[in-house]
């Protein structure tokens, strides 16, 4: 059992953190004891796919007040030691700090998007009012990772969000692919997400990074389903045979870890976004991670060193002061390339000094879009003097 209280530990920790084995057949207790008494404003759990989830669930209501727990299933876990397997992570945002309020989408197929604006004003406002003195906010997200709804839900929060910054991360299932869920309220939900609302009198950046570099290496797709993220036509040839003549590479090499260390970008709004491959079918479609249609032009692209990268671009969060700790959504193609290069220690070494917790997803929310191959998440700093 891990155990995080803040940077420096004692009272006035920014956020608690535990880990416990997902086997574990008491892991809602050890959990529980891990955080300590708090009182905490919410309870976030990051859960392996190996945990008995129907299990946790109920047993949250033995160890947890009503309400407090929420959480999603992952595609990895980052705990105090970086990259975990197997793990079930908790965080604790202690009420001396933190102020939140919780909404559930419970049917993502039948968004509406005027009543979850609505839901949102409310629900900012009621947090005004309750902490007037805590001038700090931000957003937090979880949703089904196999949904295909997180752009038009992720464009819909932002909408109700207005001024406040939004970041979150698909739930997953391992590698597996076959089924995700967002727990709420003690119950494990598919088809659902969670929005979290965050007051604080704690300083808080939502980030956004990759380590990837667009090459002039194009693409137009010529077919798709854009209902299913399925590409069927890039260049008017079959989607994965002219993937692969651009690589340089047989189709039959073709592999998640060649989709992982070579992605493909488009260009938003000023900058490059991923639009990752999940896998291949076996008729040559290509299945994404995020939206797509045809005619979009997509863009090759590389990697930088990923950890180097990565401790760069947490090193730019310290500019005015170490953050106290880190919460992320962290691709799980990402931790699929550390693997594939034998960089995952190095990359949990990263992650270790640099104080953050959080998961691997199936793709990442940021502001009003949905991601790929990014980290997402927010740092937060030691709160404002009283």
């Amino acid at each position: 059992m891990q155990k995080m209280r803040g940077v420096n530990g004692g009272a006035a920790d920014v956020l608690t953190s535990a880990c416990v084995p997902a086997a574990a057949p008491d892991a809602a207790r050890q959990l529980s004891q891990a955080l300590g008494a708090g009182p905490f404003s919410r309870v976030v759990l990051f859960v392996s796919p190996e945990a008995d989830l129907a299990q946790l669930c109920t047993d949250l209501g033995q160890h947890f007040p009503p309400g407090l727990v929420i959480g999603c299933t992952t595609a990895g876990e980052i705990s105090r030691q970086g990259y975990t397997e197997g793990g079930i992570v908790a965080v604790g945002f202690p009420a001396a700090n933190f102020s939140t309020e919780c909404l559930l989408v419970p049917d993502l197929a039948r968004i509406s998007p005027q009543d979850l604006i609505g839901q949102l004003i409310r629900a900012r406002t009621g947090l005004q009012r309750d902490q007037p003195g805590w001038d700090h906010e931000f957003a937090f997200m979880m949703v089904d990772g196999l949904s295909t709804a997180e752009d038009d839900l992720a464009a819909a929060v932002a909408s109700g969000l207005g001024p406040v910054p939004l970041f979150g991360g698909s739930a997953a299932d391992g590698l597996r692919f076959g089924q995700t869920h967002v727990i709420w309220q003690g119950q494990a939900l598919t088809n659902a997400a969670i929005v979290m609302l965050v007051r604080s009198r704690c300083r808080a950046r939502v980030f956004n990074l990759d380590h990837l570099v667009p090459t002039d290496r194009r693409m137009v797709v010529t077919q798709a389903d854009p209902a299913r993220r399925v590409v069927r036509q890039i260049n008017a040839e079959p989607a994965a045979q002219e993937y692969a003549r651009l690589l340089g590479k047989d189709p039959a090499q073709l592999t998640t870890f060649t989709f992982a260390a070579h992605p493909v970008v488009v260009r938003v709004g000023g900058r490059h976004h991923v639009r990752a491959i999940q896998k291949m079918e076996e008729n040559g479609d290509l299945v994404f991670f995020s939206a797509i249609d045809e005619g979009l032009v997509l863009t090759l692209a590389e990697p930088q060193d990923m950890v180097a990268h990565l401790d760069q671009e947490l090193g730019r969060l310290s500019d005015q002061g170490p953050p106290a700790a880190i919460l992320a959504c962290d691709c799980i193609l990402r931790r699929m390339e550390a693997l594939e290069k034998q960089l995952s220690g190095a990359i949990s070494g990263v992650l270790r000094d640099r104080h953050v917790v959080g998961f691997s997803t199936y793709g990442e929310q940021w502001n009003s879009m949905h991601v790929n191959h990014t980290m997402t998440g927010v740092a937060i700093y030691p709160p404002d003097p009283a």
